[in-house]
């Protein structure tokens, strides 16, 4: 908020820690390569900690990044990670963390010793410098809840160097971090986050709602007639909301469209429900339910509307956990569980005084999670998972909120020079 300052002590340093993904190849041939053959594309070779992968790798070692501090400090790290398809666990060795903020919103402070975070989700920690003047290493691996999902089972680290031993010789410690499927911890710490709630920092969430929205996430199978697709039994893989995969229109943006009037670029019946109920997080799903069915598909919100939305994982093929985010809003999660949501008794439980806010919700493996938004930003705005494959095999949708009671509150007609797609 302008003319406020820190909401806990100024910390001597900002440093950012981006995580990040690595390949051998070109990152875009794996993806091309992927969107081709419908098979799912090949995991990272590595990941890194501000564009280096560090010691633990063959050949990088001396390029690992180094973090200096002096004893006795307090410095702020602003942690994103910047990966394509991986949540990661973050630690650093002999050092506590207290997590001051997620997503760029302020949280109750509270100390850890390990982050998760998923795609695009970022964690502000504060850490002090009490120990013994040496190295230590900063270090991330990946957090993988889908059982049987191929994925990266590296460790990147950094190096927090205090002051004075940066001659030495000696190799850190390796920090343990939690299992690859440690889903208990990465929950122990979604859970432990809450809205800061200050006088500089309120909390908004809305006490009821106007829309209230259910919609199944997860993944799928497509046939291909007429030939062999990469995934299993020659299928094509696939990625929806609700058994919608979305496609991305080919003549206009949908901003466009909704704009300007346009015909034919999208449909607005997104279903608010899922056309079939079952048991969403059932051990065996019917394969009747695997194929979803492709569309442009949105749903229409008015200005200033409540809007609640329960997005409830299912084990369609593989069940995993889902970093959901929302363009044009931040929003509060007001509640999680594993299993099938239950609309009797899980409300009961909503936290409708400090929910944490964020852009971006890990929906929990085979489970749900409940956010809450007031629809204020007129627009089109896509809510998709952030894993990049999942984006691209369709697991997205658009929410399309209409223009305010005013030009102040509307979306402003584009230049006349606005360059065409």
């Amino acid at each position: 908020m302008v003319g406020t300052t820190y909401p806990f002590t100024t910390p001597n340093s900002e440093v950012p820690i981006l995580l990040g993904e690595w390949w051998n190849r070109n990152p875009m041939d794996v993806v091309n390569q992927a969107t081709q053959t419908g098979a799912a594309p090949n995991v990272s070779d590595a990941f890194t900690i501000n564009g280096q992968p560090g010691d633990l790798y063959q050949c990088s070692s001396s390029d690992t990044i180094r973090v200096s501090v002096k004893s006795g400090e307090t410095n702020l790290l602003r942690v994103i990670n910047a990966a394509l398809n991986t949540d990661l666990f973050f630690t650093i060795g002999s050092h506590t963390m207290t997590v001051v903020a997620v997503d760029a919103l302020y949280t109750k402070p509270f100390q850890t010793n390990f982050l998760m975070l998923g795609p695009g989700q970022t964690t502000d920690v504060l850490v002090t410098t009490d120990q013994s003047t040496g190295r230590y290493y900063i270090a991330a691996r990946a957090y993988s809840s889908g059982q049987g999902v191929p994925f990266d089972n590296t460790t990147t680290v950094a190096i927090l160097e205090y002051e004075g031993s940066s001659n030495s010789t000696s190799v850190p410690t390796v920090p343990n971090l939690p299992a690859y499927n440690d889903t208990q911890t990465a929950t122990k710490f979604a859970n432990a986050l809450r809205s800061l709630g200050s006088h500089d920092h309120p909390v908004f969430v809305p006490q009821s709602v106007d829309e209230n929205l259910f919609y199944t996430i997860g993944l799928g199978l497509i046939n291909c007639p007429g030939q062999s697709c990469g995934g299993p039994n020659g299928s094509r893989f696939a990625a929806s909301i609700n058994n919608v995969s979305f496609v991305l229109p080919s003549t206009s943006s949908i901003l466009q469209a909704q704009h300007f009037g346009m015909k034919g670029v999208f449909s607005g019946d997104f279903p608010d429900n899922p056309l079939v109920q079952f048991d969403y997080t059932a051990q065996s799903v019917s394969r009747g339910l695997w194929s979803p069915v492709k569309g442009t598909r949105v749903k229409v919100l008015n200005y200033n509307t409540k809007v609640q939305v329960i997005l409830q994982g299912t084990n369609i093929f593989a069940g995993e956990s889902h970093p959901i985010h929302l363009h044009g809003y931040d929003f509060y999660i007001v509640g999680s569980g594993f299993g099938n949501y239950n609309s009797k008794t899980d409300p009961q439980k909503f936290n409708l005084v400090d929910p944490p806010m964020r852009n971006t919700v890990n929906v929990p493996v085979k489970g749900w999670a409940a956010i809450r938004f007031v629809a204020d930003n007129p627009g089109a705005w896509v809510m998709h998972c952030h894993l990049d494959v999942h984006i691209t095999w369709g697991l997205a949708m658009v929410f399309v909120v209409s223009n305010g009671p005013s030009p102040l509150f509307s979306i402003e007609s584009p230049p006349v020079d606005l360059p065409q797609c």
